[in-house]
Parts: structure tokens; sequence; C-alpha cells
């Protein structure tokens, strides 16, 4: 009988992750991929973690937020921006309905805390160098600005899925796309109940601490061997 296997995507640092690793690999900064390319890329991505002779995919779980939809004033112009209509928001849109119509795949939305949202520099190179006194507010520019909002509702749902999956025995394998260690207690709770546990940071270094708790590190991006 061949074993089932979850795969658990943290959609937002796979969309990063990917798109950084292919402007390096295909040494290009022109890399950027359409919804449909990148629901694809993902697909394949997580298929490459199915041993075809051993095992079967139980499902693929996305987890990720809606983009905001709101309006907000750019701190250097005054510009009003809506973010309803700009191609971050409408690709966004459209990438989830692109995963919605793959097979064996789960959207689990969480949501963008849009009260706690505010303004940060991009360029963390710019920004220490605002702070040192080396470069003044004058030398930014609008496009020096990223509107951040942080994530509610992702880690939570991951942790629960992983539980679920564990508790009730429903795969046997579990393989985890993220780069961050606020999983730890569910990955040793699937761990405990016999499930195999994967970790795919992407080539990203992770923390000792998850490292501990999971039995494969494993990526499946080209030139790894991790």
């Amino acid at each position: 009988m061949l074993k089932k296997v979850a795969i658990l995507v943290d959609g937002d640092f796979f969309i990063r992750r990917h798109k950084s690793y292919f402007k390096k690999f295909r040494k290009s900064n022109h890399y950027k991929p359409s919804p449909e390319e990148l629901a694809k890329a993902l697909h394949n991505h997580c298929l490459k973690h199915i041993d075809k002779n051993k095992e079967e995919l139980y499902r693929i779980f996305f987890y990720d937020c809606k983009p905001l939809n709101n309006k907000a004033h750019n701190p250097k112009s005054n510009e009003c921006i809506d973010f309803a209509t700009t191609e971050i928001y409408k690709e966004r849109i459209e990438l989830h309905k692109c995963l919605i119509s793959k097979p064996c795949l789960a959207l689990r939305l969480g949501y963008l805390d849009e009260k706690s949202a505010t303004w940060v520099i991009k360029n963390k190179k710019k920004h220490k160098k605002l702070l040192s006194g080396k470069i003044t507010i004058e030398d930014l520019s609008d496009n020096d600005y990223m509107y951040y909002a942080k994530q509610k509702g992702v880690d939570m749902k991951i942790g629960i899925d992983i539980a679920t999956l564990a508790l009730k025995k429903l795969v046997q394998k579990i393989v985890l796309i993220s780069g961050d260690s606020d999983f730890v207690p569910a990955s040793k709770l699937a761990r405990t109940e016999g499930i195999i546990f994967t970790l795919d940071p992407m080539g990203n270094p992770i923390k000792e601490n998850l490292e501990e708790h999971i039995d494969y590190l494993k990526t499946t991006l080209p030139c790894f061997k991790k």
C-alpha cells in the first residue's frame, strides 16, 4: 500500500523564495512568472517530494492571505494608493484562482492585519543608512517604500492542520515548505504520532531548534543536495 503524503506550503514564503532563487539561478532580475506559471511551479515543486513507487499525494495545503484592498497615502509624495487596483493585488487574486483549479490542492486563507499596517523602507541597506545618518528622508523616493501588514491566522491554521493530519492518521508523511521555526510544537506532535516529517526551507538557513524536530531536511529546487 502506498504511503499518503500531505504537503503544507507557507504561501508567502514560497512566493518570495521562489522568485528570489530563480532570479539568481537564471542570472536575471527580469524573472516575473505569471500567476498561472507560479501555480504550475508550486505544483511541480510539491510533486517532486513524492516517491511515486512508494507514496501518493493526499493533498497540498497552500496557506496565504487575501491582499489588502484598502487605500493609503505614500509617506513621500502623499499620493493616494488604491491597493485594489495594483498589479500585486490582481496577481495574488489570480494566483489563488489558479491554485483552486489544481487537483488535490486546498487553499487556506488567513488575513492581513490592516489595523497595524504601516509603510516601511524596502531596502534594508538604505534603512540602515537612514538610521546611521548617511542618508536622509529626502534621499528616498516613492518606490523606496512598501506598505506592510502582518499575516494573521496562517501559522495557527498550519499548526492545526498538522495536528489533525497526525492525530487522525490521515497520512504517513508530512512535508512542510517553510523557513519558520514557529511550527516546532506541531512537528514534535506529528513525529510522536509516528509521522515522517520533512522540512523544505527552499535553501534558506533554518534555526537549530527546528532541525532538531524534523526527520529530513530537503528541497526540490535545482542545484541543492538537501
